[in-house]
């Protein structure tokens, strides 16, 4: 398995023969986005790879639509270049096209000739605190199983805080990679709330999946994340035993990982 992280949640996943894109954000510095209701964001770090230099692509895995940090332009005008683009059920009304919509522990399978089928779960996340759903809107994770897999999926967590369904993940699946979203975001307008996982909150949560290898991604790049990578290794020093885990990606470079 081949991870290649391009910056904030953009992540190129190479694995059985599929090449998968997480989020895609191929936008340059600089730019103020607004997220709604007086939420707003400066992207700070461009890409570390441009749009351009992918390779072609097989799948696009968007936990979400209706944020910049997550989907910008660049990244938008990408999606129609992937053959699938997997997404939550009300991104795909938005989106259209070839664009499947998923709910909460629904699947759908990605299949090629010449490779083993791919089943894409989504599973669940929460964008920010109790009650924010109408407000931050739908975002789902991606649970990955491919045929020859050994020691759990490939878990992408999305924009998510912790809260019950995470911890469903944890009972429901046997996670061996876990891709975090991390950050512990937050906006000026609403105060100490956080609309992300903070390291303390990655500590928890790895304590009850136990996967083999943590990968944190989305904690840098832009101006609203409260907590990067000094901060989470911090969290992360408190408790030896996730730390061992952890595995921080070079930007732009391929990095190996032991298959799954």
């Amino acid at each position: 398995m081949r991870l290649t992280h391009i910056g904030g949640p953009t992540l190129l996943v190479e694995v059985a023969g599929w090449r998968l894109l997480t989020d895609p954000t191929f936008d340059p510095p600089g730019r103020r986005y607004a997220f709604g209701w007086g939420t707003s964001s400066r992207k700070v770090t461009g890409p570390a790879v441009d749009a351009a230099d992918l390779p072609p692509l097989d799948a696009v895995l968007l936990t979400h639509d209706h944020h910049a940090d997550n989907l910008d332009d660049a990244g938008r005008a990408l999606l129609p270049s992937a053959p699938v683009v997997v997404t939550t059920a009300s991104g795909a009304t938005r989106l259209g096209g070839t664009t499947r919509g998923l709910r909460p522990w629904q699947t759908t399978v990605l299949e090629a000739p010449g490779r083993p089928s791919l089943e894409v779960t989504a599973t669940p996340a929460r964008h920010g605190p109790p009650l924010s759903r109408p407000v931050a809107g739908e975002v789902v994770g991606f649970a990955l199983r491919w045929e020859g897999q050994r020691d759990g999926v490939l878990w992408i967590s999305g924009d998510t805080v912790l809260f019950g369904g995470l911890r469903e993940v944890a009972r429901r699946l046997r996670v061996d990679t876990a891709v975090l979203h991390l950050g512990g975001v937050r906006f000026p307008v609403t105060g100490p709330l956080r609309y992300s996982m903070t390291g303390r909150q990655a500590v928890e949560l790895c304590g009850l999946l136990g996967p083999r290898t943590v990968v944190p991604v989305h904690y840098e790049g832009w101006s609203h994340f409260a907590q990067g990578r000094v901060g989470l290794e911090r969290d992360l020093a408190r408790a030896p035993e996730v730390r061992r885990t952890v595995r921080w990606l070079p930007m732009g470079e391929a990095a190996e990982l032991a298959p799954a």
